[in-house]
């Protein structure tokens, strides 16, 4: 899987509104505090504004701030909001592929690809980041010294 920008610069924001608090944070405290470009920050709010992670205020006393607590929005909730799907094969679902032939397997492993995204992605949610605790089943992954190796 390739974290895009656009997704990172999107969980890295609604992770700052987290630790924010209540009441409207400016985007530009946001793009600041977490280096993120401002434009490309603008555009990114939109869209997690469109699928219902934030809320919205304009003027002096403005800004954003999550639509629902942060214990209840999960990392591949904001990905899926600005990216779309957690893993495609060529732009598509998994469920929408057929292979043939010896290929056939090859069905199941990019099911199984998402899954196991899943697994993680769906499982931490932006309070365990600010808390800087994260659910048993990415402590146990990250445990594993491999995991750490570049390949």
């Amino acid at each position: 899987m390739r974290v895009s920008a656009k997704a990172d610069y999107a969980v890295r924001a609604l992770v700052e509104l987290a630790g924010a608090g209540e009441g409207p944070t400016k985007g530009e405290r946001i793009a600041q505090a977490q280096g993120i470009p401002p434009k490309f920050l603008e555009n990114i709010l939109l869209d997690l504004r469109r699928a219902g992670l934030v809320d919205s205020m304009r003027g002096a006393e403005g800004g954003y701030w999550l639509a629902r607590p942060a214990a209840e929005i999960p990392i591949a909730d904001v990905i899926r909001a600005v990216d779309g799907p957690l893993a495609s094969v060529r732009g598509r679902r998994s469920e929408e592929l057929a292979f043939e032939g010896s290929a056939e397997p090859l069905l199941r492993v990019w099911v199984a690809v998402r899954a196991s995204l899943r697994q993680v992605l769906e499982a931490v949610t932006l309070a365990d980041v600010v808390r800087g605790e994260l659910p048993p089943v990415v402590e146990a992954l990250t445990a594993d010294a491999d995991a750490w190796q570049p390949r």
